[in-house]
């Protein structure tokens, strides 16, 4: 006896049915899809976004207070730390003398708490008053926490032969919150001038057959054997 048609189709129907239900529960694939990275590790990578450490001083006639002076020390010990290019002192635009006394006295006050005196910038912004606050600060660069886990595919699924979606976030996102100056992220720092002094020093001792190791460098190695064989 054959099975009819109608029969045949709806076995067909239901094999297609439970292969759609069974490649929904198995979820997204592990990359999530989208365009692959150019390397797998490429997926997440150090960034920076730009910020601003500003701080307004109110202008008093009588210059200073010991409140603004205290701000100003404080706020050149952390532009020492980030390490930006300027201090940008911002005077109120207009004619007010008082005001713009006040903007010279603040630079006097930086470079007085340890700021070199050229990457000190005095300059004017349009402020509602001739006699409002003076601003003053730098910029400043914050590495960027990628976000992990927020979304994952399956990853059982790996037929695109990518890599996972969250693949090196985690070793990305640790090394930004770790990072101590993030403006290395963006250039390597210069590299500090060598010891020429000591250099001729040692290729001197060299040229003449003398010992190299400085004096104390081998008396500590002779205590330590010393001490070793006894």
């Amino acid at each position: 006896m054959t099975r009819s048609a109608p029969s045949l189709l709806s076995l067909a129907s239901a094999l297609a049915l439970a292969g759609l239900a069974l490649a929904g529960c198995m979820g997204a694939p592990a990359s999530l899809g989208g365009e692959p990275p150019l390397i797998p590790t490429s997926r997440y990578s150090l960034q920076v976004e730009p910020g601003l450490d500003r701080i307004a001083l109110a202008v008093h006639e009588t210059g200073l207070s010991a409140n603004q002076q205290a701000a100003l020390n404080a706020l050149v010990s952390r532009f020492a730390i980030e390490g930006a290019s300027a201090l940008v002192v911002e005077a109120p635009a207009g004619e007010d003398p008082v005001a713009n006394q006040a903007a010279w006295n603040v630079k006097a006050a930086l470079v007085a708490a340890g700021a070199p005196d050229h990457r000190v910038r005095v300059v004017s912004y349009a402020g509602p008053d001739p006699r409002a606050p003076v601003l003053v600060g730098f910029e400043t660069v914050r590495a960027v926490v990628p976000q992990c886990g927020t979304a994952w595919g399956s990853l059982g699924r790996t037929g695109d032969n990518q890599s996972a979606s969250n693949f090196g976030c985690a070793v990305n996102a640790n090394l930004a919150a770790q990072i101590a100056n993030p403006r290395d992220i963006v250039s390597p720092r210069t590299m500090t001038p060598s010891d020429s002094g000591r250099r001729s020093v040692v290729f001197d001792d060299y040229r003449k057959g003398d010992q190299t190791a400085a004096e104390r460098e081998e008396l500590i190695s002779q205590a330590r054997i010393s001490r070793a064989v006894n």
